[in-house]
């Protein structure tokens, strides 16, 4: 994961059951932030930024993930747009040109 940005644009990993996904996408972080190389951010985008806010487990993963110097980061567009603003308990707000720029220099994973 070492140079490699993770565009996160859903609040759950696949399709089909929704807490099926929203497991398999705390699982997926809970394993990530185990390992030694992590990525350079993780940027939220969509319903990507429930994951920063207290109705997701997935915000305790990315809290942690924080902790350890990985830049968690959510879309100010679709934070305004969903309204949760002051519901985020992980990441601060970015905008999509920051994206761009983290995307013209490393490699990005995306994750929906």
């Amino acid at each position: 994961m070492k140079n490699k940005v993770i565009l996160l644009a859903s609040d759950q990993l696949g399709r089909g059951d929704k807490d099926l996904g929203e497991g398999v996408l705390e699982t997926f972080f809970t394993i990530l932030k185990q390992k030694e190389d992590l990525p350079v951010a993780v940027f939220c985008m969509n319903s990507g930024v429930f994951t920063l806010t207290e109705r997701s487990l997935v915000s305790l993963q990315l809290r942690d993930l924080e902790a350890k110097g990985v830049d968690v980061l959510a879309c100010k567009t679709c934070v305004e747009h969903y309204e949760v603003e002051n519901q985020l308990i992980a990441g601060k707000i970015s905008g999509m040109a920051h994206f761009i720029e983290l995307a013209s220099q490393y490699e990005v994973l995306t994750l929906s």
